[in-house]
């Protein structure tokens, strides 16, 4: 391979680990630091929904806001990762997202169709050598609310 076909590979590759690393921050790790994948000036919104969130603080303290006892798992698939340059990249990636609140940490929770299920318009920039978030755009196709159990 080229040296230039390597580079594409590891763009790609970077992109789509970023992809993946956002969803398990969110279900598994402290959604909070989700802020640390986006560039200083980055982007998440859902224009459908009217949300916008910008800047790193913005979104630590959007995504730091979600319910203390809500369970969730993503699924992500269909990841589709375009290198613009050596410092861009775009990408699109379909998700479905199972979720319910008033989960107390320990019961198996019996399984349910997904809460959303839609794709993700992705802007990549390399930053000081490392490639970030810069715009996250969410796409709903099927929506509803999140589902409180009961006894919570």
């Amino acid at each position: 391979m080229k040296e230039n076909e390597w580079e594409l590979l590891l763009a790609e590759r970077a992109c789509e680990r970023l992809i993946v690393e956002l969803l398990r921050r969110l279900d598994l790790g402290e959604p909070a630091s989700v802020r640390e994948l986006f560039t200083e000036d980055g982007v998440w919104e859902w224009p459908a929904g009217e949300r916008l969130i910008e800047g790193r603080d913005a979104l630590g303290e959007y995504f730091g806001g979600r319910p203390a006892d809500r369970l969730s798992r993503r699924a992500c698939s269909n990841i589709l990762v375009t290198v613009d340059s050596p410092t861009t990249a775009t990408a699109t990636s379909y998700f479905a997202t199972y979720r319910v609140d008033g989960h107390d940490g320990t019961t198996l929770t019996a399984p349910r169709l997904p809460a959303n299920v839609g794709h993700y318009e992705d802007a990549f920039r390399k930053v000081d050598g490392t490639w970030l978030l810069s715009r996250r755009t969410l796409h709903l196709a099927f929506g509803g609310p999140t589902e409180r159990l009961s006894g919570s």
